[in-house]
């Protein structure tokens, strides 16, 4: 994807300055905050460029949730953004855990720590969003059960920023119904981090971090490495797993010029308890992935015109075993390779008549596996990872997209108007157009109200074609799916309150869910199951306490209900994904001061997922003294040890209590 998602002021999901609740996430909830927090670029000569000498009103930091850069003021759309004072309040282990006091957004937890998740958003599925590391897309087309599989820790990320909805014209066409990026820290200072935890389960781990950073009069350089290691007996029957991980980041900044690097290595050994179908509770998985990227940003004509040219490259392994220690292709054993490499250009102009972006991205998708794809002459078979198997099968696919967007820009109303144009090899090969429009009306200083259009659509994965084995049977005439999203809303930010309100609605055609077909079958088969749409509200709200100087600091409460329709030719007696939506979901957080540098977070979730299963309360709480330089900190997952399921037949475990500690010195 395009850097427009970089950390610099004039990038793509950039903090907002209006205070937005999302679950109990507060989205940059002051109208001012200290700069070292935010996303600002030290290029442009602006009151952003104070990173490091004062507070800097987030009104006029630069942030957008279309392709070109626009203020929190000017923006037509809105991005929730959880902080980094939010991930380090928060009773979370992972990246999953954080996004399940989100609203909007729907995580089923198969095993613990995020070593398995599937993210949706909005009533959708977790192959219908993109995900993305410092603006990179690093979505798994193989299968959306593995984009969860991050080479950072909650200590490395600065943010997590979302946005809801059908997103084509910003993401590309993967952005079926919305997208979320993880942004990594870029400390202003040289410094080295360890860290260690243990608790429940024979669970332990630790995390070590380098950075170095080179201030000078005419440019700065940072260069960042982290590293991790986690493993855990799991809390239920074959759910242990064992994870690994490294990331190495630098960027370098001038007057007129700013190049940033990444790359990154995960590498996880798991039980997968019946994580694909109950009829199989021995189940094991192995994955690695890796990831790579650089891209620049360049400012010409006094900052009027910024061109960001962008080469990525990841590769997933995936060895699979429906039957654990059982080898062979006879006993759904199977080996995976995905490539995906591309390059991406943006460019946007500010003129009289407002700002215009027009970019391209290409973007090519490679998969060898003992299993998906067409068959292989035996010339051209290739040694499995880590095995005597062969790759004897391959997919190719190429997806072009082309971008154009225009931002009017008025004293009080914001109108971003855009089209994708993509075409995709493995469809036809012909341009298919996806246009948005977003409009925001400011008739005060603290309110906003907005409403937007936008089009999208999601070819099926690799995962959706080719499966073959006693549990589930892909099918290659699957169509591609197609949405189209409505939302209307209104958001308040005040001193001590803040509110968001929402409604959307989801139109999708030709969905794609694995299902039973009879009443007595065995085997889940992907299918076109028709119209499904989604009609949903949401409404959140925070109290930010400190000001009052009371013991407690913050309250939040949010509330999500959906409610889904579904029209089809076909018999269904059973859904494995896309019906088995969240109808209800509540989320409450309360934050509270006890003692010097001791402080506690309650967290309480409940909700009702539909397709059979039961709803459930859960409540999450955390102990935490924090110095300068250190932090210490008990947390318990499920206080009340209440046995639920998110997916399938996966049972999660009770009361997992974690404790930990970290410390940070300069260099």
């Amino acid at each position: 994807m395009f850097k427009q998602f970089s950390r610099k002021g004039y990038a793509l999901f950039a903090v907002l300055g209006r205070v937005v609740l999302i679950g109990t996430l507060s989205v940059a909830t002051l109208s001012n905050a200290k700069a070292s927090s935010i996303s600002v670029s030290p290029i442009q000569n602006d009151s952003a460029t104070q990173r490091h000498s004062k507070d800097i009103l987030l009104d006029e930091v630069s942030i957008t949730g279309a392709r070109a850069p626009l203020t929190a003021r000017q923006s037509a759309r809105i991005v929730t953004v959880i902080t980094r004072e939010d991930i380090q309040r928060v009773a979370a282990a992972s990246v999953n855990d954080l996004l399940k006091q989100t609203t909007g957004v729907d995580v089923r937890q198969r095993g613990g720590f995020g070593v398995q998740t599937d993210i949706s958003i909005n009533g959708g599925t977790f192959d219908q969003i993109t995900i993305l590391l410092n603006g990179v897309n690093i979505s798994n087309p193989q299968t959306g059960h593995n984009a969860a599989d991050f080479p950072v820790s909650l200590q490395d990320i600065e943010r997590i920023e979302i946005l809801e909805g059908a997103s084509a014209r910003i993401f590309g066409s993967s952005a079926f119904s919305g997208a979320i990026n993880i942004v990594t820290r870029a400390d202003s200072e040289s410094n080295v981090r360890v860290s260690a935890e243990g608790g429940s389960f024979g669970t332990f781990g630790g995390s070590a971090a380098v950075s170095h950073a080179l201030q000078q009069s005419s440019y700065r350089l940072h260069n960042q490495l982290s590293g991790g290691y986690l493993q855990t007996d799991g809390g239920t029957d074959n759910s242990d797993f064992k994870k690994r991980r490294g990331f190495y980041q630098g960027d370098y900044t001038n007057r007129l010029m700013h190049l940033q690097w990444q790359a990154g290595i995960t590498s996880q050994d798991y039980g997968a308890n019946t994580f694909y179908s109950a009829a199989y509770p021995n189940q094991y998985e192995e994955t690695r992935r890796y990831i790579a990227s650089v891209n620049a940003q360049f400012v010409l004509m006094d900052s009027r015109l910024i061109i960001q040219p962008t080469l990525y490259w990841n590769r997933s392994t995936d060895h699979y075993q429906l039957i654990r220690g059982e080898v062979g292709a006879s006993n759904g054993e199977n080996y995976h390779r995905m490539d995906v490499y591309g390059g991406a250009i943006n460019a946007h102009l500010t003129w009289a008549l407002g700002k215009t972006s027009v970019g391209a991205d290409i973007r090519r998708e490679h998969i060898l596996s003992t299993a998906y794809g067409e068959v292989l002459p035996e010339s051209q078979w290739k040694q499995a990872w880590d095995s005597e198997r062969v790759y004897d099968k391959e997919g190719r696919r190429t997806n072009t997209s082309l971008f154009i967007e225009h931002n009017v820009l008025l004293d009080r109303v914001t109108i971003s108007a855009g089209l994708l144009a993509n075409k995709n090899t493995g469809l036809d090969g012909d341009f298919r157009f996806y246009p948005g429009v977003d409009v925001s009306y400011r008739p005060t200083e603290h309110w906003k109200l907005f409403a937007s259009f936008n089009k999208a659509l999601r070819v099926p994965t690799y995962t959706d074609l080719y499966t073959s084995n006693r549990a589930q049977r892909g099918d290659t005439n699957l169509k591609p799916e197609r949405n189209t999203t409505y939302k209307l809303g209104a958001q308040y930010g005040g001193r001590l309150l803040t509110l968001n309100a929402q409604f959307f609605y989801s139109r999708g055609r030709n969905m794609i869910d694995w299902v039973y077909e009879t009443e007595t079958a065995t085997q889940y088969h992907a299918l076109n199951i028709g119209e499904l749409d989604n009609i949903g509200v949401s409404a959140d709200a925070k109290f930010d306490l400190k000001p009052l100087h009371t013991p407690l600091t913050a309250f939040a409460i949010g509330y999500a209900y959906i409610h889904q329709t579904h029209e089809t030719e076909h018999q269904i007696f059973k859904s494995l994904y896309a019906l088995e939506y969240l109808r209800h979901k509540l989320t409450a957080r309360l934050d509270h001061h006890i003692v010097s540098h001791l402080s506690a977070t309650w967290q309480l979730r409940w909700q009702e997922r539909m397709n059979g299963y039961h709803p459930y309360w859960k409540l999450d709480a955390k102990l935490q003294w924090t110095a300068p330089s250190y932090s210490l900190y008990v947390q318990a997952d499920n206080l009340t040890a209440h046995r639920y399921y998110d997916i399938g037949g996966v049972r999660q475990p009770g009361l997992w209590l974690m404790a930990g500690g970290s410390i940070r010195l300069k260099l």
